[in-house]
């Protein structure tokens, strides 16, 4: 029995790594398309599908903190961090429809250095 939530216990903790992995690429991905969205024309395509990768990607990493708690066993810690992460990627996506980037680059720039702490916490 314990051999089996031991199992289920690094199952939970790999997709968690996976997914804050993925968040923190796609992160970085928003920050080459606002780039490309100030040079070229097909920029400020590349950034919208980007937004909605890297909401969905939060979604994913909350999920995965869930999945590694709950039935895991483990700590409910990332499941807090996992959230507080997707209410700043809904901030994030408000501010970035308001065209506010006055508060929207930084953000992105501080969710970037979250989500690359909380991957080197892994």
């Amino acid at each position: 029995m314990a051999t089996q939530v031991t199992a289920t216990a690094q199952r939970g903790s790999t997709f968690l790594q996976i997914t804050i992995a993925l968040q923190t690429l796609t992160i970085f991905l928003q920050a080459v398309s606002a780039g490309l969205l100030l040079t070229s024309s097909y920029g400020e395509v590349l950034h919208s599908v980007g937004a909605r990768v890297m909401y969905g990607a939060s979604m994913l990493y909350l999920l995965a903190a869930v999945l590694a708690w709950k039935p895991g066993g483990g700590s409910p810690r990332p499941v807090w961090h996992a959230s507080g992460f997707l209410v700043l990627a809904s901030v994030q996506v408000v501010l970035g429809i308001a065209h506010v980037p006055s508060l929207h680059l930084p953000l992105g720039v501080l969710m970037f250095g979250l989500s690359v702490l909380a991957l080197a916490r892994r």
